[in-house]
Order: C-alpha cells, then sequence, then structure tokens
C-alpha cells in the first residue's frame, strides 16, 4: 500500500551552509539546465540495510539515470527537477516554468519502463535559490541525523529529500515507522512541510523481510 500525507509545521530558514551542497547548487546554477539528482544513481553502489531487493535498488537506479535524457527531451533546460525513485515509485520534485511542462515531466518519466508510480511535487515558478538548496541540504542532514539517533526506526529504511524547506520522506515502512519518522522530521529547525511517500508494510511483511 502507498500511502501520500502531509503534516506542516513554519519554521524561519536555516542559515548555515554545507560546502558540499553549495558548490553542487552553483555548478547547477552555472549550467542552468535540469539537475537530476537521484540519490541512488549518485551513491552507485548497493546498501545491504536496504529493505529493497538488490535488483530493485539498480532498478531504482536506472530509472534515476534513465529520466535525466527523458526529461530534457520533455522540457528541454528548462526547470529545476529532481528524481528519486524508491521501489519503482518516483518521486519528481523541484520547480518548472508552467503546468505544461509539469505535466509532461511527470509523462517523461511514468513512460520508463519499470516504474510503478509518480508522486509528482514539482513546484510551478522560478528556480530555487543556491541558499534555498544549501538551507535544504542542511535539513536533510539533521532529519537524516536525527532518524539515526532516534533508535526506534530503522533509518536506512528511509530516504529523506528536501525542496524549498519541505521534507519528502520515502520508503517501505510500518505505520507505526511512518508516524515516527514523520514526527522526526517535523521537529527539526526549518521544516515547513513534511509529506509522506511510503509504502507501508504490516508487522507481519516486516518481519519476513528480516
Amino acid at each position: 500500500m502507498h500511502t501520500l500525507s502531509t503534516l506542516r509545521r513554519r519554521h524561519p530558514l536555516a542559515t548555515s551552509l554545507v560546502a558540499g551542497a553549495l558548490a553542487v547548487a552553483t555548478l547547477a546554477s552555472l549550467q542552468g539546465c535540469i539537475a537530476l539528482l537521484g540519490a541512488g544513481a549518485v551513491a552507485g553502489g548497493l546498501s545491504l540495510n536496504d529493505r529493497r531487493t538488490g535488483g530493485t535498488q539498480i532498478e531504482d537506479q536506472s530509472i534515476e539515470l534513465k529520466s535525466g535524457g527523458r526529461l530534457r527531451d520533455a522540457i528541454g533546460d528548462k526547470g529545476h527537477v529532481n528524481v528519486t525513485s524508491y521501489d519503482r515509485i518516483v518521486l519528481l520534485s523541484g520547480e518548472v516554468p508552467s503546468e505544461a511542462d509539469k505535466a509532461a515531466a511527470e509523462k517523461a518519466v511514468r513512460d520508463i519502463e519499470g516504474v510503478n508510480n509518480v508522486v509528482n511535487e514539482l513546484e510551478v515558478g522560478a528556480n530555487s535559490t543556491i541558499s534555498t538548496r544549501s538551507s535544504d541540504t542542511v535539513i536533510t542532514t539533521r532529519v537524516k541525523s536525527a532518524l539515526i539517533d532516534a533508535k526506534d526506526v530503522q533509518a536506512s529504511a528511509i530516504k529523506v529529500i528536501t525542496e524549498r524547506g519541505n521534507v519528502y520522506l520515502m520508503g517501505r515502512v510500518t505505520e507505526r515507522e511512518a508516524t515516527r519518522a514523520a514526527e522526526i522530521a517535523r521537529a527539526q529547525p526549518s521544516v515547513l512541510k513534511v509529506v509522506r511517500v511510503f509504502e507501508i508494510l504490516t508487522e507481519e511483511q516486516l518481519s519476513n523481510l528480516r
């Protein structure tokens, strides 16, 4: 079962910067093209602690890589689009200039072989700034660290993506884990909204994965 839900909280944006994130954001800005930031594609390896099979992890990486070419064909160099695939559920986040571009981006990714569903969270408007993207990376780091420190959730089973202060959580988790992870993310400074893009497992299904 797939669930998409939202929790809101208002905070001022974080002011601290992460040097690596600033470099990536600056490069994307200078190139003036679609920024494809699929976490699995960047990592390039398989995680033994992941609740996906090795084959599914590879397929997710392939989906993220293929998305770059498909998006360029669909909307050219317009917008700033991030693609994250988890268990063949694809999250589109970032910004595009128009509703037509948003729809075209979704169709381009949905047509990729292996994609089961697309959650289109693209914002119609101007591209986010370098400072906003750097702040987003700080938020992502804080959320990941908080999940690790929490001890009552398996942090390695949850992928964290942040756009404009909005935190997206992906993974294969139980409802208990989903609720707890959302609470943890919501409690972090500068988080404006938490969106759950989880595949919900029963406790029995989770036990069978171990």
